[in-house]
């Protein structure tokens, strides 16, 4: 990506997450980055396709991160473990692209469906780990589905916990309450 492009995607980012999508005029984005419409359009036909590119650049370096985390890693908990510190760095890292994310999950418009889809890739990649664990008897046996989201939604609540207290995420904190509720899930 190149450097115009990656301001336009940055900034809108920061936009989208802080007024929302709607509340964000394409004026705004070019204002923020200090380039002219024709600019603008030459690297994006559309506000909503930079909307689009966010959550779909988005899902993919979150995937691509978890990919190359648990690879090294062969049992299920360790993973998970990884998952989560991983996705709590992320948080803090790219606060205004989970904002985004959790800001436009509600409703049925095509844009929030966009990003339930994004949301669901995810939890699936989370989902596999578990599956793994349950079938290599590592954890209980339960709903896969319920649980990867129960660790997605875990590390969501550190935006909110961060917000809350308006300081930076704890990751030792953070990831020992996760250790507390993957103990929970052992089979034991």
């Amino acid at each position: 990506m190149n450097r115009t492009k990656r301001k336009i995607f940055e900034a809108s980012m920061k936009l989208f997450a802080e007024k929302g999508y709607d509340a964000t005029s394409v004026e705004e984005i070019t204002a923020t980055v200090g380039v002219a419409k024709g600019t603008l359009y030459y690297h994006f036909s559309s506000k909503e396709e930079i909307y689009n590119f966010l959550l779909e650049e988005g899902t993919k370096l979150l995937i691509n991160n978890i990919d190359l985390k648990i690879s090294k890693f062969k049992n299920a908990i360790d993973k998970l473990r990884a998952v989560a510190l991983l996705q709590l760095r992320i948080i803090s890292k790219y606060e205004n692209l989970i904002t985004i994310y959790l800001s436009q999950v509600w409703g049925n418009d095509s844009r929030n469906q966009k990003c339930q889809k994004y949301i669901n890739t995810y939890i699936d990649k989370i989902e596999e780990i578990v599956k793994e664990g349950i079938e290599s008897g590592e954890l209980k046996k339960g709903n896969s589905r319920i649980i990867a989201s129960e660790i997605f939604s875990f590390t969501c609540t550190g935006l909110i916990y961060k917000r809350k207290l308006n300081q930076p995420i704890d990751l030792k904190e953070m990831c020992s309450e996760f250790d507390n509720m993957i103990y929970g899930l052992l089979n034991k």
